[in-house]
């Protein structure tokens, strides 16, 4: 399960609805749909953090949910 942050938000330059993940400098996708969108960006997110083992370089954890007392 993924547990980064994602924003989602459509753009009107792109006609698409774009996907990014602000924890992974980088880590974007685009869609049709939301739904396209939020499904691209998990594949990336699993594509990034892959690479990132590969290379070596830290991954960060996610920050999770903020929870008020």
């Amino acid at each position: 399960m993924i547990r980064y942050e994602v924003i989602i938000y459509w753009s009107e330059e792109d006609k698409a609805f774009i996907a990014e993940v602000p924890e992974l400098p980088g880590c974007m996708a685009d869609g049709t749909t939301y739904q396209d969108a939020l499904k691209n960006v998990e594949f990336t997110i699993k594509e990034w953090i892959e690479t990132a083992r590969e290379l070596g370089r830290l991954v960060p954890e996610p920050k999770g949910r903020l929870v008020y007392a």
